[in-house]
């Protein structure tokens, strides 16, 4: 099988087509011919191996897990003995996790990491669900713990995860405003928030309006701005993302590390989100997604060998919403 494979940490250029050995499923493993695999930030930190402190668990010169990307959809090939809940045939869509090995033609799976691709949804469509949909959700239903009539604050929302935030938040019953550039404002509010700040323009940390949850998705700004804009007992959601700026020894990981370090004494919940993969939070994005409540947009569809263009534009921050690979 094709797949795009990476022996040492580096620029796309590390990232190359190479011919591998079909994996054959374990007991509680189902083989999936991939359709579709998408592009997340995770991607290219772990092609970088940025920030430099996270070479810790994911290899010290080269990353552990050979073949890239994590978000697939395609259809079951075959089964292990002791597989139950999945059939040949079957179309599915998951995340591997750190395990990676998306950007393949076949990939093994446990059983527990798939579920049913939405009927509604394409598979290009449905590879960009997972793990930028269940961090949405996660961020905001089980964290941000969102109900209907909150007022929630989206910082980053023109991106993979933040154009899923908004529709997400919005289906959660919440008063939405979605922080983004100029070019991507129409987007943002076709998606459904109720208040757009173009960050070009205006400051939303300056803005009089005060937001029960800030689900910050960027990392660009300080806590004080952050906790700013949120109600005196807001929540306030760290999670990571960024862009490539020449590598860095903790990245985003110093805002959240210092979140946790203020926040036994602030009256604000200050949160960090880590978003685990699992059939249960897919099955939820599912219902949302056949119910016609989200819908994934997609910015570009690459081929398979156009791997490391499809980063290379993802980690310049020329892209919105979601970067789809067609298998």
């Amino acid at each position: 099988m094709k797949a795009i494979v990476q022996d040492r940490y580096g620029p796309p250029e590390t990232l190359t087509l190479a011919e591998l050995d079909t994996p054959v499923p374990a007991a509680d493993e189902v083989l999936v011919r991939v359709e579709a695999a998408a592009l997340n930030a995770y991607d290219w930190h772990a092609m970088r191996g940025d920030p430099r402190l996270a070479r810790l668990t994911m290899g010290r010169s080269a990353p552990r897990a050979r073949v890239r990307g994590r978000d697939f959809a395609g259809r079951v090939e075959a089964v292990g003995a002791g597989v139950r809940q999945v059939r040949p045939g079957d179309a599915v869509f998951g995340d591997l996790g750190e395990a990676n090995g998306a950007f393949a033609e076949y990939v093994c799976v446990p059983e527990t990491l798939v579920a049913a691709a939405p009927a509604n949804l394409t598979a290009q469509q449905a590879a960009a669900l997972p793990l930028a949909g269940v961090t949405a959700l996660l961020g905001l239903r089980d964290v941000g713990q969102v109900e209907p009539g909150h007022r929630v604050l989206i910082n980053g929302a023109s991106g993979g995860v933040g154009t899923l935030a908004v529709q997400l938040a919005k289906a959660l019953g919440a008063t939405v405003t979605g922080v983004c550039s100029t070019r991507n404002v129409d987007l943002v509010r076709s998606l459904g928030a109720d208040h757009v700040v173009d960050y070009t323009r205006e400051d939303f940390a300056r803005d009089a309006r005060r937001h029960d949850v800030v689900l910050d998705l960027v990392g660009n700004r300080s806590l004080t701005a952050l906790r700013r804009v949120l109600t005196p007992t807001g929540t306030l959601v760290l999670s990571g993302g960024g862009v490539y700026r020449g590598g860095s020894l903790v990245g985003p990981v110093w805002l959240i590390a210092r979140g946790r370090l203020l926040a036994p004494f602030v009256r604000q919940r200050i949160a960090t989100l880590a978003a685990a993969p699992g059939r249960q939070h897919l099955d939820t994005l599912r219902a949302h997604a056949e119910a016609g409540r989200l819908t994934p947009v997609i910015d570009r569809t690459y081929p398979l060998h156009e791997v490391p263009e499809a980063i290379r534009y993802l980690e310049g921050e020329h892209a919105r919403a979601k970067v789809v690979i067609s298998v």
